[in-house]
């Protein structure tokens, strides 16, 4: 696809995290979803957040491993320990709760010391009535709830990931650059192995290492903000009046590679859209640089 906007020689920088996949199934995708949805929420940025959570894709009935409709998510966090804690929480307050619900591990082939115990933990909630079953080498736990059962996978695999893979759109108008980021994201959404965490899979709130403020991990990136252009230094270019980024993690560099290939390609086309950038820190962040050149 053909792009008419400037592209900068530039790289995103993204770093290690370790990552799961999930999948919630219900008696219809609506509770499914809804499941998955209550699951991410508070996930966008491991800045302020527990975790780093997306919706994948959706499942149809012949992809899920008790045969009714459901979604695939993706979590992820600084380490196995933090991943362990965010994903059971969040399941035992969003998932178990949820009318008709079940879940299972997305990734059931990783190595027994990088598993984290999710329904082994959540079966406390049983009050001694949960029930253990084991089917080949899975083992799930029975939870009585006021509906039936919750079903809950025994253990979770997990793997390497990476966080922060990243594209910053530059519009002639706030319009103009909110349509291009959409059109990029639908276009991402369509890729597996990779999630966008924040809101709608944009972000419009960039941000900075640090403050002026010691209390405060980051703040709002100033040099991309319109609003500060002659108040400040400024990384903006003439005609430029608003910027959106979109945030990539995933399980490997090929797939966030892919994503930002297809949302910078998705993107530069739009009208109105005349530059596309990254965000980095001059390669002190993260060992994973994207550069949108060879992209």
């Amino acid at each position: 696809m053909p792009h008419t906007a400037k592209i900068d020689d530039t790289f995103a920088e993204a770093f290690p995290m370790v990552g799961t996949r999930l999948i919630i199934t219900a008696i219809d995708l609506e509770l499914a979803t809804i499941a998955a949805l209550e699951f991410c929420g508070n996930a966008s940025s491991v800045i302020g957040c527990d975790c780093e959570a997306g919706i994948e894709r959706g499942l149809g009935e012949s992809r899920t491993p008790d045969g009714r409709p459901g979604v695939s998510v993706l979590a992820f966090a600084f380490n196995r320990k933090s991943l362990e804690k965010a994903v059971s929480s969040r399941i035992g307050q969003n998932v178990l709760t949820c009318p008709t619900t079940a879940v299972y591990s997305g990734l059931t082939d990783s190595p027994k010391e990088d598993r984290i115990k999710v329904g082994a933990q959540l079966r406390y909630f049983g009050d001694g009535f949960q029930i253990s079953k084991k089917l080949d080498k899975q083992r799930y736990w029975r939870i009585p709830v006021m509906d039936g059962e919750f079903l809950c996978e025994d253990v979770f695999g997990t793997q390497k990931g990476i966080g922060g893979g990243n594209l910053l759109v530059c519009g002639a108008s706030q319009a103009e650059a909110l349509a291009a980021i959409r059109a990029a994201v639908t276009a991402i959404n369509d890729l597996e192995d990779v999630i966008l965490p924040f809101p709608a899979g944009i972000v419009r709130s960039g941000s900075k290492v640090g403050s002026k403020y010691p209390q405060l991990k980051a703040s709002t990136n100033h040099k991309w903000c319109p609003s500060l252009r002659g108040q400040t230094e400024s990384d903006l270019e003439v005609g430029e009046r608003a910027v959106y980024e979109v945030v990539i993690d995933g399980f490997s560099e090929v797939a966030v590679a892919n994503a930002m290939k297809v949302g910078l390609e998705t993107a530069a086309s739009m009208p109105g859209i005349l530059r596309i950038s990254a965000g980095n820190y001059g390669g002190k962040l993260g060992k994973y640089h994207f550069h949108l050149h060879k992209l």
